[in-house]
């Protein structure tokens, strides 16, 4: 009698065991597919009113030619939307240092205006002091 109540109980605690495992283990993928408020996609109110205009630039590129392109760069906040209003004078700087290093084919293509706006971002996000920039974007752009 005795051995029948030990091997009930010894049942019992393994399947409680069990249980509390697959409960944790529930928990935890729960709480890992749960969306993250950081992750949603902000609205296109939001990207504009934390995004700023760089207005139409013409400058020379290395192969003699010379282009005029305008810019929009998004950033993580209105506060680093206002800090980047104030570094415009920057922001040209790097845009027209980047370009006259470019050749027309350097801009040739979606791959060669990525890597621009890819450079740009890595760049302008380095005068950053609040916030950080999200994307850059060619709003405009001929090369004659």
């Amino acid at each position: 009698m005795k051995s029948k109540n030990k091997l009930l109980t010894i049942m019992l605690i393994i399947l409680v065991s069990i249980t509390l495992v697959g409960v944790v283990a529930l928990l935890i993928v729960m709480q890992l597919n749960k969306p993250d408020e950081s992750d949603s996609k902000p609205t296109i109110d939001e990207i504009i009113e934390s995004s700023v205009d760089i207005p139409e630039i013409t400058t020379n590129l290395a192969a003699n030619k010379f282009i005029r392109i305008s810019l929009k760069v998004q950033t993580d906040s209105k506060e680093a939307a206002e800090e980047l209003t104030k570094r415009d004078f920057q922001v040209k700087n790097i845009v027209i240092t980047e370009l006259s290093e470019m050749t027309p084919e350097d801009l040739n293509g979606k791959d060669g205006k990525e890597l621009f706006e890819t450079a740009l971002k890595t760049k302008i996000d380095e005068l950053m002091d609040d916030g950080k920039i999200k994307q850059v974007y060619i709003t405009s752009y001929i090369i004659q």
